[in-house]
């Protein structure tokens, strides 16, 4: 070939971009054609460390509603799924020209002026605080109240833009509870990060504070930053300052990028020093890219462990209830607004480590399947209203609308003759009604609701959970068949970085999935749905804001747990 056919030879090349998904129990990794946005390859490393809820590493045990994780694990993600992928594909470093990540919200750590963990040092080690606090972290409930209390005594307007209540599962009261419960941890905390920040940091040697994470997570907006030093130093008189020292202060928008891979970076991902590195993104808000999700009233669920929720819209409103919202932080021009549910996935795999009875492990056996598939397959010959049963979706407290991670599971209307199927089926039903509830918030205060979009590894394998979804909401559900939404979003980010495409939007335009199943609401189904969801509304009012009882069992329970 002559040197321009060369040059234009290099210019056709396929390049490739590599988004991972930091999620609650493994890293998901990607490798996507950046100009076709085909997948080449994948790869999972589930966490070294897990969970740790229980104890700590060395055995020491962890108090109720602690999440810890170890952040040598997220290291190992970027070690082996990079690795992995680009053998997968038989291609080169040189041949990635981005990588992007997102990660679980907000789940947080402490580091000292070298940016090395304090869980990761000598005299450190045996400390609980010392770790990542998980976004389902939930023993800061107490400090999130505090902090909840003295905005509305202030008048803080930033209050009403998370919806009025401050989440325990936020960055502010778990660094509060730090400084209460283990002075020597936050004396020797030169930041608090988000984990997502702290492997930009890891892959780049630049220190930067994503704007997705500092507003959704930190009580940050574009037009006044962080609450006031008053409101900190009035909180705790060892918060006085913490913005601009323990918090970054400089915030970057999601136009920015991180940074490029450095050094050590490159000994840590195997990339080429200079790779572009995007801004990180929440795990759910970076599937709205993937999907496509990028117009007023589209809305999407990320249906995992948890429920991530999110809608964009052209209107600023202020709602009780939900999580926030920023503008530009997810896609260019529009507000994003974010809800959830504390646990969904974690709801059904609390059932089936609990409460299935042998003979039903020995059938899934028999048939080859996993009891999932079973008991959705038993679960789907029932009809609606057939069980007599109705549950509330709170096994890990409500994050959205009632935002108050003290309250509890229940299910109604069990007897003898109870199945398993049966419960089974409450719990996904259950699940089904609080995202109504979460629906119905938004569209009473004036946010478009168009059709549910639901992501996840539950939107692909559970059709009888889509169609439920459908039937409560009365809405078409779309069930993206995308097995890495989150990890695909991160690539699409990537590739903006990279300079490919101009902005997010374009990116989504060009590469996204489209690979959808529709469901249809059952006018039979939504009927009866309608009359179970009244039943569920009168418990989530009683037990959510008329009585105080599921508070009051918590109470009980932690004073037994310390005895």
């Amino acid at each position: 070939r002559t040197e321009v056919e060369d040059k234009a030879y290099e210019r056709n090349m396929a390049k490739y971009v590599i988004g991972i998904d930091f999620g609650t129990l493994s890293g998901r990794c990607v490798l996507i054609d950046v100009n076709s946005g085909v997948e080449c390859a994948e790869s999972v490393l589930e966490y070294p460390h897990g969970v740790m809820s229980l104890r700590l590493p060395d055995g020491t045990p962890l108090p109720p509603d602690y999440a810890l994780q170890h952040p040598s694990d997220y290291l190992d993600v970027l070690r082996f799924t990079i690795a992995d992928v680009l053998d997968s594909a038989q291609i080169t470093a040189r041949d990635v020209v981005g990588i992007g990540i997102d990660f679980t919200a907000s789940t947080v750590l402490p580091v000292d002026e070298h940016m090395c963990p304090l869980c990761m040092k000598d005299g450190f080690r045996e400390d609980k605080h010392s770790y990542v606090k998980l976004w389902k972290h939930h023993s800061a409930q107490m400090y999130a109240d505090e902090i909840t209390e003295l905005a509305r005594q202030r008048g803080e307007e930033w209050l009403d833009i998370y919806g009025g209540v401050v989440s325990c599962e936020w960055l502010l009261p778990k660094l509060l509870q730090i400084a209460r419960e283990s002075p020597r941890v936050y004396a020797a905390t030169h930041r608090f990060l988000e984990a997502a920040d702290w492997l930009s940091y890891e892959m780049t040697g630049v220190e930067t504070r994503s704007a997705v994470f500092a507003g959704y997570k930190c009580l940050w907006n574009a037009e006044t930053g962080y609450p006031s030093n008053d409101f900190m130093a009035a909180l705790d008189p060892a918060l006085d300052g913490v913005v601009g020292t323990k918090i970054l202060e400089e915030v970057l928008a999601m136009d920015k990028i991180a940074g490029h891979i450095s050094e050590n970076g490159s000994l840590i991902t195997g990339l080429e020093i200079g790779t572009p590195v995007a801004l990180p993104m929440i795990d759910a808000h970076a599937s709205m890219a993937a999907l496509n999700i990028t117009h007023d009233g589209d809305f999407i669920a990320v249906a995992g462990t948890s429920l991530g929720q999110m809608v964009n819209s052209t209107e600023v409103i202020k709602i009780p209830g939900i999580c926030g919202y920023i503008k530009d932080g997810v896609i260019p021009g529009l507000y994003t607004y974010e809800a959830g549910q504390a646990a969904v996935g974690d709801m059904l795999a609390w059932f089936i480590n609990n409460c299935i009875p042998e003979p039903y492990f020995a059938a899934a056996e028999r048939l080859g399947v996993n009891l999932h598939t079973l008991l959705e397959e038993k679960a789907s010959r029932l009809a609606p209203g057939q069980s007599g049963l109705v549950a509330l979706d709170w096994w890990n407290g409500n994050r959205s609308v009632l935002v108050n991670y003290e309250l509890t599971g229940l299910i109604v209307g069990l007897k003898l003759s109870t199945r398993p199927e049966e419960i089974y089926r409450a719990l996904i039903e259950s699940a089904a009604y609080g995202l109504r509830r979460i629906v119905e918030q938004y569209e009473k205060y004036g946010i478009k609701v168009n059709d549910i979009c639901i992501a996840g590894g539950i939107a692909r394998k559970n059709a009888m959970m889509m169609q439920i979804y459908a039937d409560v909401l009365n809405k078409r559900v779309r069930a993206s068949q995308n097995a890495q939404t989150g990890a695909l979003g991160s690539a699409l980010y990537a590739a903006v970085a990279a300079g490919a495409y101009r902005d997010i939007a374009e990116a989504a335009q060009a590469l996204s999935a489209n690979d959808f199943i529709d469901y249809e609401p059952s006018a039979e189904c939504v009927e009866i749905y309608d009359k179970l969801y009244s039943e569920y509304l009168a418990l989530h009012d009683y037990f959510g804001e008329d009585n105080g009882m599921m508070v009051r069992l918590g109470k009980i329970s932690k004073a037994a747990s310390v005895k």
